[in-house]
């Protein structure tokens, strides 16, 4: 050990491991141990010389440009660009949305053809329409927002609520693995006096004073058909992360005449604890195929 002071030793192994070993003059010791990493291989551009740029070719044109680049971007190489580490982050945050559970009701979409051709109908007719081209070219046209609307909920309307509930956290909050599309409109309004309302979108703020009494809730039903409403608060519980406070719960409704279904448990108005922040409330609609007897379930009112 005395003739090994002051002296350095480095040992290379077989595995590609190096193990640096170093004694000093207090008899300690002290060991690195790291991996030995692959070389880099050709870096971008490596071939051009900066000196004489004019010898280039150039590309004379931005469509033989991006022809050449696509091409380019098409090849693998031995670096990662940006969008490999986007790819990566968005696997890795959506891990297990393929797994999820559809428990949304059953719908058929009308094809993609017929949509597009309905749409190129709607479009010529409005082509040859005099009195439209008329008022467009002097700025009177009025659009009929309530029939964009009405388009809009039956075609793209469901997917973009659907995103926006899982902006927001909704199915990873109350239903965990599952997810559904949202077929079924739910329009929700409180009233504030004889003339005004406010409406209850997807993420507008309403105020716990707006929500003093049982909005009005509609929607479109067969005959027939039996549901239940929710309405809950998931940020609510300020013990407990993974509870929730049910506001309001409508059994057996017939049709959509809310008001004709047994009262689970009657409206009970939000109560957000002060600097507690937003809070969701969240009104659900649950198809039933047959009705369901709930006289254990019922809440005394408060």
């Amino acid at each position: 050990m005395a003739a090994s002071i002051g002296r350095r030793m480095r040992l290379l192994f077989n595995t590609s491991w190096v193990v640096s070993l170093r004694f000093r003059r207090s008899v300690g010791t002290s060991a690195v141990l790291f991996k030995r990493a692959d070389p880099l291989g050709p870096m971008p551009n490596e071939n051009i010389d900066a000196q004489n740029l004019e010898s280039l070719e150039n590309y004379r044109s931005y469509v033989r440009y991006l022809k050449v680049a696509e091409q380019e971007a098409t090849k693998s190489h031995w670096w990662k660009t940006y969008k490999h580490y986007i790819a990566q982050d968005s696997s890795e945050s959506f891990a297990g949305t393929d797994d999820k559970v559809d428990i949304g009701l059953l719908y058929q979409r009308p094809s993609r053809k017929k949509e597009v051709k309905e749409r190129n109908r709607q479009v010529k007719e409005n082509h040859s329409n005099p009195e439209l081209e008329r008022a467009a070219r002097h700025r009177t046209l009025l659009i009929p927002l309530d029939e964009v609307k009405t388009d809009w909920e039956k075609i793209n309307g469901p997917y973009q609520i659907q995103r926006v509930a899982e902006h927001y956290g909704i199915y990873q909050h109350l239903f965990h693995e599952a997810t559904f599309v949202p077929w079924v409109m739910l329009r929700v309004e409180y009233s504030l006096d004889e003339e005004n309302v406010m409406p209850v979108h997807r993420g507008n703020v309403v105020t716990p004073s707006e929500a003093v009494s049982a909005p009005r809730v509609t929607f479109e039903a067969e005959e027939g058909s039996l549901w239940t409403l929710l309405f809950t608060n998931p940020d609510g519980h300020l013990r407990d992360n993974e509870s929730e406070y049910i506001h309001w719960l409508v059994g057996n409704i017939p049709g959509n005449m809310v008001e004709s279904g047994d009262h689970l448990c009657r409206y009970f108005p939000p109560f957000p604890a002060k600097g507690t922040g937003y809070h969701r409330f969240i009104f659900i609609l649950f198809k039933q195929d047959t009705k369901i007897d709930f006289k254990d379930e019922y809440r005394p009112y408060p």
